[in-house]
């Protein structure tokens, strides 16, 4: 890949210097069907005047542009492979966080359906998937319906849905931001996920803001604790159904 690149950056670079020869070169004689006329400008070895407003930069200009963006990239390379760079940095999302107004259940349900038409498994539910999920909620949408799904919730622009455009869609939802008759009202109503706001959409003053941090605390610090006794419970019934195995395999032994 950085071979193609540095070949096509070369490439760009030669084609720049030899349009710049050749508006540099003297003008042929005999221009216009007319005799040998004086000598021009250019001909004399003067330089021309500075370019008029509109038309493109020197040659040189856009070669040293060039050169310095391919300087870059090989020396962002170079640093790299010496293990010099510094990483880009990047956000990681945290659902829990951006979107207090929905339960974990709530955002569990909504992660187990996202994966489940998810199936590229790359993070992202494009436009084929997307077509499928309606499909099978019983709501089907046209080619440019689809589009318009997408494009209301896709801030990235790239034209299919993350895990946080995808919990948009709940929220905008349950704020009554979308359409009833649009689709992607259909696909939240079809989901089977509670999208009620639990939480206090405007709170009136900062006691009751204060009071609705703690119980949305309390609420997720209650729903890890039974996850933690759901699981607890599983495993001691796994081990009892163990021993009653070996019971029975040990009567039967004998």
């Amino acid at each position: 890949m950085a071979t193609q690149e540095l070949a096509l950056k070369l490439q760009r670079r030669l084609r720049l210097e030899q349009e710049a020869e050749a508006g540099q070169g003297p003008q042929q004689n005999g221009l216009d069907g007319e005799g040998c006329g004086p000598p021009t400008e250019s001909a004399r070895g003067r330089s021309p005047g500075p370019p008029a407003s509109g038309e493109e930069p020197p040659a040189k200009e856009l070669t040293a542009n060039a050169d310095s963006e391919l300087k870059a990239q090989l020396s962002r390379r170079q640093s790299i492979h010496e293990g010099t760079a510094r990483p880009r940095p990047t956000k990681v999302f945290k659902p829990y966080t951006e979107f207090p107004e929905f339960s974990r259940r709530q955002i569990k349900d909504m992660e187990s359906l996202f994966r489940r038409y998810d199936s590229g498994k790359d993070g992202y539910i494009d436009l084929m998937e997307l077509k499928l999920m309606m499909e099978k909620l019983g709501a089907p949408q046209t080619h440019l319906g689809l589009k318009n799904m997408i494009k209301e919730v896709d801030e990235d622009l790239d034209s299919k849905l993350s895990f946080r455009e995808f919990l948009l869609i709940f929220r905008k939802a349950a704020s009554g931001e979308l359409e009833e008759d649009s689709g992607l009202m259909s696909l939240a109503k079809l989901s089977e996920i509670d999208v009620a706001i639990e939480g206090v959409k405007g709170a009136k003053n900062f006691f009751e803001a204060k009071v609705h941090a703690l119980s949305v605390t309390s609420k997720f610090e209650a729903e890890i604790r039974a996850e933690q006794m759901a699981r607890k419970q599983e495993e001691e019934d796994r081990k009892h159904r163990r021993a009653l195995f070996r019971e029975r395999q040990a009567a039967f032994s004998q």
